[in-house]
């Protein structure tokens, strides 16, 4: 086999979303970051659900480019993106809109100074909209008490599968 030249990918800085009246289509990375039995999550300040951390990826972008730019942006640190986990199609209703997002979740691990106090909220702002993080048992029972979604991912945020596994998640929020 001959040698690929690799060419930088020019960045459009456009999100993989769009509207059609009501629905919204999207295309997300995230990360599975899971520590000392605890899984990082984290929410807008204003929603009352929790996802993994992350958010949409770029025309021209990974998914693992992505996850790492969301990352940096969102948390001010260089995570260590590894293999795609599960990838997920979620049909859900949110803000008077019907999404179809398609996920790509990542185990990820975030460098030894971040901190991983389990009673710590960590805040940011990104695009003006406020942010928080925070560890939480990475159980059953925490992941409904904190209303963690896709609610289909939680099996795999237990036991992390060899090789990706595609899920579909139709639940409504």
């Amino acid at each position: 086999m001959g040698h690929v030249e690799r060419r930088p990918v020019q960045r459009h800085n456009r999100m993989i979303c769009f509207d059609d009246g009501a629905d919204r289509f999207q295309m997300r990375a995230a990360g599975i970051a899971l520590e000392d039995g605890h899984l990082l999550i984290h929410r807008a300040t204003h929603e009352d659900y929790w996802t993994l951390p992350g958010g949409r990826m770029e025309q021209g972008e990974t998914s693992a480019d992505a996850l790492a730019r969301e990352i940096a942006e969102e948390l001010l640190v260089e995570a260590d993106i590894g293999g795609l986990a599960v990838l997920s199609e979620s049909f859900f209703g949110d803000i008077g809109l019907n999404f179809h997002e398609i996920g790509f979740y990542h185990s990820m691990r975030l460098p030894p100074g971040f901190s991983r106090a389990r009673d710590r909220v960590c805040h940011s702002i990104v695009d003006e909209v406020p942010l928080e993080f925070r560890w939480v048992p990475a159980t059953l029972g925490s992941l409904g008490d904190w209303r963690v979604f896709p609610e289909t991912l939680w099996p795999f945020l237990l036991d992390l599968p060899v090789a990706p596994v595609h899920i579909i998640d139709q639940s409504s929020r």
